[in-house]
C-alpha cells in the first residue's frame, strides 16, 4: 500500500513525529506550508513543499530552495481551501493509498475541526486517511471495522457521530457494547470506550462515524 504522510503546520512532537516516519518508511512525504518547519528541524527532506508560505521560517524556505529534487507547488495565499487539503488532493493525484497527518492538531481548534472533516476526502476517494499525534489516532469511516487490542493506538476508544444519525450501530468486544442501535449526534454516548475481547467489531447500517483511539 503507497502510503503518503503529510506534515502540517499544527502542533507536533518532534520525537515522536520522527519515530512514526521512520517506522512506517512512507513511500512519500509532503510538507503542507510550515510543516516544512518539521523537516528542517529534523534534517529530513520531504518529497514535495506545497502552500503559500505565509508560515513557514525563512531558514527552511532558503534551505529546502536550494535542494533540486524536491517538488513545490506554490500556492496563492488568496483561496477557498487550505494548504493540507491541497496536499491531501495532491497526495491522491500522486497515487497515495493511504494518508497520514501528522501535526493536523494543536492550539487552533478551528484547523482541528477543518482537518477532521478532511477526512470525508477520504471516504469520497475510497482511501484510508488519518490524523495522529502522540496521544491519538483520528479516523472517519462510512463502513465497519475491526480494532485488534494489541494493535490499538490507545486505551479509549471513542465514537462521534459525523452524520445526524448512523443507524443500526453493533459494537462487539467493547466494555459498553451496542447492539443495532440507532446513534443520533448531540450527545456524548460514544465517549471513552474500552476494548475488553481480542478483537472489537463496529458495524452499522448506515452513516459516517469520527472514531478516535486515544490515550492519557
Amino acid at each position: 500500500m503507497r502510503h503518503c504522510i503529510i506534515v502540517v503546520g499544527g502542533h507536533i512532537n518532534d520525537i515522536f513525529a520522527k519515530e512514526f516516519i521512520e517506522k512506517e518508511r512512507p513511500e512519500l512525504c509532503i510538507a503542507a506550508d510550515s510543516g516544512m518547519n518539521f523537516f528542517y528541524r529534523n534534517k529530513l527532506t520531504p518529497d514535495w513543499i506545497i502552500g503559500d508560505f505565509d508560515s513557514a521560517s525563512s531558514e527552511a524556505l532558503d534551505y529546502f530552495g536550494g535542494q533540486p529534487d524536491i517538488s513545490w507547488i506554490r500556492l496563492n495565499p488568496v483561496k477557498d481551501d487550505t494548504d493540507t487539503e491541497s496536499a491531501i488532493r495532491k497526495a491522491i493525484a500522486l497515487g497515495a493509498e493511504k494518508i497520514t497527518l501528522l501535526g493536523a492538531t494543536g492550539t487552533r481548534i478551528d484547523h482541528l475541526l477543518g482537518n477532521i472533516e478532511l477526512l470525508g476526502i477520504g471516504l469520497q476517494n475510497h482511501i484510508p486517511i488519518q490524523i495522529v499525534d502522540e496521544r491519538n489516532r483520528i479516523r472517519m469511516i462510512g463502513a465497519g471495522i475491526t480494532l485488534e487490542k494489541e494493535k490499538q493506538f490507545g486505551k479509549f476508544v471513542s465514537l462521534i457521530p459525523y452524520t445526524n444519525i448512523v443507524k443500526g450501530l453493533t459494537l462487539t468486544g467493547f466494555k459498553y457494547p451496542l447492539d443495532h442501535y440507532d446513534f443520533r449526534g448531540f450527545c456524548s454516548l460514544g465517549v471513552s470506550n474500552e476494548i475488553i475481547a481480542e478483537s472489537a467489531q463496529i458495524t452499522f447500517e448506515d452513516g459516517i462515524l469520527i472514531v478516535i483511539e486515544a490515550r492519557d
